[in-house]
């Protein structure tokens, strides 16, 4: 009998674990679609187990291959200069998208009591803040928090010493390309466990949510839902489309990836999965390992679009009128600030808290998104693994490294 592919098993994981939610609901006492969640956070855990060691292998072979600090400082203002254009189209569709649909204005929902505990910490956006997060302080520590920014600059100096001292540095150099091999082949054992991540993590949202939150709020998610697919075909399909790249060809390469994390609501889930389907689709392997981590931490279009939407979406939905001044200094601001907190738990939340405050929008307003956060984060983290996808595919081809028919997958594993 022949093992459904991997596809396949995650949609049954989530069809199950949708089963499993809505018949074991929580209760005081007995067995419920949450007592699963361990299946996710044991698959999560394996997840962050692999990343900081693949991106180090693979960054560090990827830039000592190049051997030269001015391709590097090339290859880096190239990218951070996407991500930021990116990062701008996001926020504007985010915009556009509240408000034209109004979900706050048509949506009859119960507002939060004045002074209601949101769980969520306003962390104020410094410079200084900003660029020592940037710097680790140890790369054993990096690479215990998966701080995968951390992590790139680390290899990034690693991989330009190793490459500039000359034959003792080729040693090196094969030693982490054997090292990258073996943690790819750790990902095909990982990757196993996936369907079993997804059953567990889907069960625990339907059993603590229930299907009826997504009737209250339909309206408000499919605003949402509409406006990433909206970025994810209209938007970065334009951009595909100008740079002569075939979008709809890319996504049939990455759609195992973009699945994993819309049923985790983890785009790290997926990193290994995308990393291997851009190296099939064509992209060069030193800009996949280079272009790939930063995205993780600087083009996050999920998450960006949703900042945008949901603070103005609060706005709406207390009565307060954001002038169009208001709105372009939000984004503005979302621009710079959401940069600075990578690694920070339910990070997307937190930046909105601080925007909030600086708007005078009432901080218990968070409470209308908390119980859908699960839910939107779903698709935030799916459009993100599509727009790092774009933009290493971008980047390859501005350097002159994108193949243009897509290579077996026997080929990548030789």
């Amino acid at each position: 009998m022949k093992i459904p592919n991997l596809t396949t098993r995650i949609f049954l994981g989530m069809v199950l674990g949708i089963a499993i939610g809505y018949f074991f609901p929580v209760t005081d006492s007995g067995f419920s679609g949450t007592d699963l969640n361990i299946l996710s956070k044991i698959f999560l855990r394996l997840i962050k187990m692999i990343i900081g060691p693949l991106v180090f292998a693979t960054l560090v072979v990827g830039i000592a291959k190049l051997g030269d600090f001015g391709a590097v400082g090339r290859i880096g203002l190239k990218t951070l200069a996407y991500f930021y254009f990116a990062t701008i189209l996001s926020l504007i569709v985010g915009l556009l998208v509240v408000n034209i649909m109004k979900p706050g204005e048509i949506m009859s929902i119960k507002l939060p009591d004045k002074g209601t505990d949101t769980g969520i910490e306003v962390q104020p956006f410094s410079l200084e803040t900003f660029f020592t997060h940037i710097f680790p302080t140890s790369f054993i520590d990096a690479l215990a928090n998966n701080e995968i920014l951390q992590i790139v600059v680390f290899s990034i100096f690693f991989g330009i010493a190793v490459g500039a001292v000359g034959a003792q540095g080729k040693i090196m150099i094969k030693a982490l390309d054997a090292l990258s091999h073996v943690m790819f082949k750790i990902t095909s054992y990982v990757m196993g466990f996936a369907p079993f991540g997804v059953l567990g993590a889907i069960a625990t949202i339907v059993a603590q949510q229930g299907l009826g939150i997504l009737s209250g709020y339909a309206y408000l998610i499919v605003c949402f839902f509409g406006g990433l697919l909206f970025f994810m075909f209209v938007v970065l399909g334009a951009i595909c489309l100008v740079v002569r790249i075939p979008y709809l060809a890319l996504l049939r390469e990455i759609k195992d990836a973009i699945i994993l994390s819309f049923s985790t609501a983890s785009s790290e889930a997926s990193f290994p999965q995308t990393i291997e389907a851009l190296r099939r689709f064509g992209c060069s392997e030193r800009i996949i390992s280079f272009v790939l981590p930063l995205g993780y931490s600087f083009n996050l279009d999920g998450s960006m679009l949703y900042m945008t939407f949901a603070t103005a979406f609060i706005a709406q939905a207390y009565h307060i009128p954001l002038s169009i001044e208001q709105q372009i200094t939000m984004m503005l601001t979302l621009m710079i600030t959401s940069k600075g907190i990578a690694g920070v738990p339910r990070a997307s939340l937190v930046i909105i808290a601080g925007t909030m405050s600086m708007f005078n929008l009432p901080a218990e307003g968070l409470a209308l998104l908390l119980g859908i956060d699960q839910v939107l984060d779903m698709g935030r983290s799916a459009t993100s693994v599509a727009g790092n996808a774009v933009a290493t595919c971008i980047i390859s081809k501005w350097e002159g490294e994108f193949r243009t028919q897509p290579i077996d997958t026997e080929e990548v594993s030789a």
